[in-house]
C-alpha cells in the first residue's frame, strides 16, 4: 500500500477517502446513539445564549471525515510545495489520515478537529518566514490565527510559541516582528471584549482565562489497554527520528530549520492539553500534522519494503481492531 502512495497521482486521492471511510466504519457500527454537539460551549459564549445542540453520531462522523479529508490535501499541499521530502509524494495525506484515525475520539468533529487547519495554514506562514525579506505582516497574520484558534479552543493559545521560536528559526532576530505577532493576537481580542462589554458581559470575557491556571493533573485516569495502539505508532516515530539524523546534514538548510520546527510544533500540541480541567484524548488530534509529515519522510525513505509494509499494515489493522473493542 506505500508503494501506492509514493507517487503523486491524483486517482489515488479516491482510494484515500475509501481507506478513510473504512477506518470509521468500526466507531459508526458502535457509537451511542446520539452525540452531543461539540460547540454548544462555543456558541453560547460568543452568541450569548443558552441554545443546546444535537447531532447523529453517522453525520457526526461523516462530517469530521470529510473535514480530515480535506485537511490531508491540504498538508500534502504544504509538504510538496516547500519540497520538505525532497520529491511529490501523496504519503503525507495518507499518513494524516491514519493519523486521525487513532483513537475513537479522533473520529467525530471537536474543537480540536477544526483547530488543524489552522495548524496547517500556520505552518503555510511559518514556513514562507526563511525567504521573506519582511515578516511583519505573516507575523501580524499568525496572532491573529492564533487568537481565533484560542476562541474556539483555549489550548491552541500555546501555539503562539511557534510564531515566535519560527522567527528565531528562520529569520535574524527582529523585535519588531515579535511584536507584530503579540499586536495580531490582541487585536482579535481586543474587538472580543468589546462585544462582550456591549452586551454587558465582560465578566464572562475574562472568566474565558480562569484555565490557564489550571493545575497539572496529578493523576490522569487512562484504560491502558486502550492505547496498545500507540506500540506501532512509537516505532514508527523512533525510525523517522533514526532516518531524520542519517540524512539530516544532507538536506537543505530550509528543509533542515522546517523539520526542527515540526518537531516544536509537536512538542508544544501535546504538551498544552492540560489546560482542560477534564482530560480529553480529541486534543492530541493537534499532533496530527507534524506526525503524519515524520511518518511520510520514514516511509518514503525506508528501505526493506517487506518491513515498513507489515508496519503499516500492523497500523491499520490496530486502528480497526480497538475501534470494535473498547476493553
Amino acid at each position: 500500500m506505500i508503494n501506492f502512495f509514493k507517487t503523486l497521482n491524483p486517482l489515488n486521492i479516491l482510494w484515500l477517502a475509501v481507506l478513510l471511510f473504512a477506518l470509521r466504519a468500526g466507531y459508526v457500527f458502535n457509537s451511542p446513539p446520539i452525540t452531543g454537539f461539540v460547540f454548544a460551549d462555543l456558541f453560547k459564549r460568543l452568541l450569548l445564549t443558552q441554545a443546546t445542540f444535537t447531532i447523529a453520531p453517522f453525520y457526526n462522523v461523516l462530517f469530521a471525515a470529510v473535514l480530515v479529508l480535506a485537511q490531508a490535501l491540504l498538508l500534502n499541499r504544504l509538504v510538496n510545495n516547500y519540497n520538505l521530502l525532497g520529491k511529490p509524494t501523496l504519503l503525507p495525506a495518507l499518513m494524516f489520515i491514519t493519523v486521525a484515525s487513532l483513537f475513537t475520539p479522533f473520529l467525530t468533529v471537536s474543537p480540536p478537529l477544526i483547530c488543524n487547519f489552522m495548524v496547517i495554514w500556520m505552518l503555510f506562514k511559518l514556513f514562507s518566514f526563511y525567504k521573506s525579506k519582511d515578516a511583519k505582516s505573516a507575523a501580524y497574520d499568525l496572532g491573529m490565527i492564533v487568537a481565533v484558534g484560542s476562541i474556539i479552543y483555549l489550548p491552541f493559545i500555546y501555539f503562539f510559541l511557534a510564531i515566535w521560536i519560527a522567527l528565531i528559526l528562520f529569520r535574524p532576530f527582529n523585535w519588531r516582528e515579535l511584536a507584530a505577532a503579540v499586536i495580531g493576537y490582541v487585536t482579535i481580542f481586543f474587538f472580543l471584549a468589546v462585544y462582550y462589554y456591549l452586551n454587558n458581559s465582560l465578566g464572562m470575557f475574562l472568566s474565558l482565562w480562569l484555565p490557564l491556571g489550571t493545575k497539572f493533573p496529578d493523576v490522569i485516569n487512562i484504560n491502558y489497554y486502550n492505547y496498545l495502539v500507540l506500540i506501532p505508532v512509537a516505532v514508527i516515530l523512533v525510525l523517522c527520528f533514526f532516518k531524520l539524523q542519517q540524512n539530516f546534514f544532507r538536506s537543505y538548510v530550509q528543509v533542515r530549520k522546517s523539520f526542527q520546527l515540526l518537531f516544536i510544533v509537536f512538542l508544544i500540541a501535546g504538551l498544552s492539553f492540560y489546560i482542560k480541567a477534564a482530560f480529553q484524548l480529541n486534543h492530541f488530534l493537534l499532533c496530527a500534522a507534524p506526525a503524519a509529515v515524520f511518518f511520510a519522510y520514514y516511509f518514503l525513505y525506508a528501505k526493506r519494503k517487506w518491513f515498513y509494509e507489515v508496519l503499516f499494515g500492523i497500523l491499520l489493522i490496530s486502528i480497526v481492531y480497538f475501534q470494535f473493542n473498547t476493553f
